[in-house]
C-alpha cells in the first residue's frame, strides 16, 4: 500500500485527485497507476485503469490471473468491471468511499453470484493515511477556491469597471470529481 500511496502522491503534483495503485504479481510489481482523468482528459483515467492498462502491456495479455490490485481508494464501479474482466484475483483498498464504491460502501460488485469471475476484496488497510491524503487535498482545493474568489472580489471592489481578468478560477472542490 505505500507504493500506491507514492503513486497517490505523483496524482498530487500532478493536480489530480491522489489516487494511486499498484499491480503484484507475487513479490514482483508489475505496473503502478494514478489518477489523471483531468490532464488526460480521460473519465477512464483511474488509477486503476492506469496499472491495469500498464500491466496488460507489461505481461502482453489482457487477462492478468494471479495478480493482486492494492488501491488508495475503493474502486469505483467502473473500475471494479476491468479488474473482473482482468480476472484480478484479490484487491486491497485503502480509504472506503462512501459516494461511488463499488466493493460494498454504495455496491459490492464482487459479491454478485452471477458474475463469472469473483476477486477477493479486503478493504479499510491504511484506511486512515489514504483517507488523510484525500482530505487534505479536497481541504486544499476548498481553500484555494476561497482564496481565488476572495482576490477577484477585492479586484472587483478596487475596480468596479474592470473584470478580473488573469485571474484563473481554481478548480471544482468537488470530492466527487475523481
Amino acid at each position: 500500500m505505500a507504493l500506491a500511496q507514492a503513486a497517490a502522491e505523483e496524482a498530487r503534483a500532478a493536480g489530480e485527485v491522489p489516487v494511486g495503485a499498484v499491480l503484484v504479481r507475487g513479490d514482483e510489481v508489475i505496473a503502478t497507476g494514478f489518477n489523471h482523468p483531468i490532464g488526460g482528459h480521460d473519465p477512464s483515467a483511474h488509477a486503476e485503469m492506469d496499472a491495469l492498462r500498464a500491466a496488460a502491456q507489461a505481461l502482453q495479455n489482457y487477462r492478468l490471473p494471479g495478480c493482486e490490485l492494492y488501491v488508495t481508494l475503493e474502486p469505483c464501479l467502473m473500475c471494479a468491471g476491468a479488474i473482473m474482466h482482468a480476472r484480478i484475483a484479490r484487491v486491497v483498498f485503502g480509504a472506503r468511499d462512501p459516494k461511488t464504491g463499488a466493493c460494498g460502501s454504495v455496491v459490492d460488485a464482487f459479491a454478485n453470484p452471477q458474475l463469472n469471475h469473483h476477486t477477493e476484496v479486503l478493504g479499510g488497510v491504511m484506511e486512515d493515511e489514504c483517507g488523510a491524503a484525500l482530505k487534505t487535498f479536497f481541504a486544499d482545493r476548498r481553500r484555494a477556491s476561497r482564496e481565488a474568489r476572495a482576490a477577484r472580489a477585492v479586484l472587483a471592489a478596487q475596480n468596479p469597471a474592470a473584470q478580473s481578468p488573469g485571474l484563473p478560477d481554481a478548480p471544482p472542490a468537488d470530492p466527487a470529481d475523481r
